[in-house]
């Protein structure tokens, strides 16, 4: 099983916040385990520290490949197939960041790692 973090969880990683659950921990650190970033969330934690909302030590353009590459996280790129599945989801709520992650977990195969129950109701296996 392979993981997409959703943003929250990403940013709690790298900031070493206790909340991120023991499961989602052991998971992560799991050598057998490829963890991924997509680039929605670097576009969500992009669009937040622009609009004042994410306050960030530095740019996000300096933080968020080390901090990817820092924690051997992989870069998923947001292919046009992936962005396909959207019109098969049904609409449970209309955060576009979220829907493209549940997109990607569908397009590729992958467990998204996230404590938000509304992507949790999409049909798609996640862990937390």
């Amino acid at each position: 099983m392979n993981l997409l973090l959703d943003t929250a969880t990403f940013l709690w990683w790298v900031t070493g916040d206790r909340a991120v659950s023991a499961e989602a921990r052991a998971a992560i650190i799991d050598p057998t385990r490829r963890v991924f970033l997509s680039s929605v969330s670097a576009w969500e934690i992009t669009v937040k520290h622009g609009l004042g909302k994410l306050p960030l030590p530095e740019s996000p353009a300096a933080l968020i490949p080390k901090w990817r590459t820092d924690h051997e996280f992989e870069e998923l790129a947001l292919s046009e197939a992936a962005v396909l599945q959207l019109p098969r989801l049904p609409l449970l709520h209309r955060d576009p960041f979220d829907r493209m992650l549940v997109c990607q977990s569908i397009e590729h195969g992958l467990t998204i790692v996230t404590p938000d129950e509304a992507i949790r109701d999409y049909p798609v296996r996640t862990l937390w």
